[in-house]
């Protein structure tokens, strides 16, 4: 256990906490009853030190009657571990904990809008709708998974979203993390129990062989919950037991054009490639995942997405004798993971910039992409236009600008992607039109958790001082690093 076992009686030794409105715990006064859980309740309370505080509150108390399952009283102290370590929009913010010597609560943020779990009773959903949330979900998770936490439990119920104040949903919130793992913290619930830890229809192939380590493992459930909005199916059923959650090391899913006829090749290829018995055979990051979600046209298709039935009662039972005894191929923590399997941007003016400038930065690219790991490439150019008045589509030949600039960007990625086997989706292609190219490069970046953007910057003059040169105001905005290679002296 996290505290001094001396210190405190045994679980079933305390009595059972009887919360109500009005009663004052530290310096919270509940004020009412949100949700009674298997393991924990909430409650709103307000906040007697800071009564100007806007922030909506609520109280995380957990279950301890005598005879509750010991994991839920282990899984809470290791939410109370996690959650002062985790920051950002996709997690609730940490307010205040309680210590189970005295009262056991957390306090955190209320999330304003819904959790997903509704959706999941009105499955299947539209294609367009699936595809959006799972997008904000990759988003949010890779987000916690640069953070260190793997969340192992993840689910429709544990899903919630923020709202926008003209009331439409925005960025997914991940909450519930009394099954996580952090990597800089001690894993609780590995050294204390011997089975599986999660929700059934969601538990990972490597969570069902004791790895919690994998930041992949939420994909899969990922997978899982993207194949059941769409299809209004459970790929792999709602199994109960151990022998039960092993099926899925050897058996396969149903293919989702065989229950859903309109689902989309692509989709059907993301969707599986996340279902991948091997952790290593999914996309290699959250923010990958997330990438090809909102760029379908760029998607490498494979076999997976041509399927329409199960391979056979043969291929299950050879991949069955192959599951005994196989051990899953570890990982070493979610942020390496993260870390070692980068989305690189080129951002590159096709259209203006000289021929030095140009292999300049492919050489710079080059040298990055040979650290290793399954960097993604996304090769960006920005066709202006006007933010007034009507935009020239077409060059003076009557050929596509955007289509002209599209075969550039592959001309000049040729040699990058023959050298260094840039295939299987890991390069891609975006001419972006906006009115200002520091700005879309910025807003890419961002909405697709790129984490270096490497760009090219043409010799000084009069006039690039006094407006702003495009690669200051991409180093000035961006939130992640920004590489910029100065062209020869003109």
């Amino acid at each position: 256990m996290a505290s001094e076992p001396a210190l405190e009686p045994a679980p079933q030794d305390y009595p059972a906490r009887v919360l109500a409105p009005g009663q004052v715990v530290d310096q919270f006064r509940i004020e009412e009853h949100l949700h009674q859980g298997g393991m924990a309740q909430v409650w709103r309370v307000s906040r007697l030190d800071r009564p100007d505080d806007p922030m909506p509150l609520v109280m995380k108390v957990p279950r301890i009657m005598g005879g509750e399952d010991p994991a839920s009283i282990v899984g809470f102290e290791v939410e109370q571990m996690i959650m002062p370590l985790l920051k950002g929009l996709h997690v609730p913010a940490f307010v205040a904990r309680g210590d189970f010597t005295q009262a056991p609560y957390i306090v955190m943020e209320r999330i304003d809008g819904p959790s997903l779990r509704p959706r999941l009773d009105a499955a299947p959903l539209p294609v367009a709708e699936v595809v959006d949330i799972g997008i904000r979900v990759a988003t949010a998770l890779h987000d916690l998974h640069r953070q260190h936490l793997v969340h192992l439990d993840v689910k429709p119920s544990n899903i919630m979203f923020r709202r926008q104040p003209d009331g439409t949903l925005a960025e997914a919130v991940l909450v519930d993390f009394g099954l996580s793992r952090h990597d800089q913290l001690p894993d609780l619930l590995d050294e204390e129990f011997t089975l599986p830890m999660g929700t059934g229809p969601y538990i990972s192939p490597e969570q069902v062989q004791f790895v919690r380590n994998d930041p992949r493992s939420d994909l899969f459930a990922l997978g899982v919950m993207l194949y059941h909005l769409l299809t209004g199916e459970r790929p792999f059923g709602h199994p109960t037991s151990v022998s039960g959650l092993r099926r899925r090391l050897y058996e396969e899913p149903e293919p989702p054009r065989a229950l859903r006829p309109d689902c989309p090749p692509w989709l059907q290829e993301l969707i599986l490639r996340c279902l991948e018995v091997r952790a290593e055979r999914r996309h290699p990051s959250a923010a990958q995942l997330a990438l090809d979600l909102q760029h379908p046209q760029q998607v490498a298709l494979t076999e997976r997405a041509q399927r329409v039935r199960t391979s056979g009662t043969w291929a299950t039972l050879r991949r069955r004798f192959a599951a005994v005894g196989a051990e899953p191929a570890g990982t070493r923590g979610a942020a390496e993971q993260a870390q070692r399997n980068p989305i690189v941007v080129a951002a590159l003016d096709v259209e203006n910039a000289p021929a030095a400038l140009l292999d300049m930065l492919r050489d710079t690219v080059r040298r990055f992409l040979h650290d290793g790991g399954s960097t993604r490439l996304a090769c960006v150019s920005v066709m202006k236009t006007a933010r007034i008045g009507m935009d020239e589509l077409t060059d003076a030949q009557g050929r596509s600008r955007h289509v002209k600039q599209l075969v550039a960007l592959k001309h000049w990625a040729r040699p990058l992607a023959r050298e260094l086997g840039l295939g299987d989706g890991r390069l891609t292609f975006h001419v972006l039109e906006a009115p200002d190219a520091a700005e879309a490069i910025v807003e890419f970046a961002q909405r697709n958790q790129v984490d270096h953007v490497i760009m090219g910057a043409r010799g000084a003059s009069a006039l690039r001082r006094y407006l702003g040169s495009v690669s200051s105001q991409v180093v000035a905005q961006s939130s992640c690093t920004v590489t910029v290679v100065r062209a020869p002296a003109e």
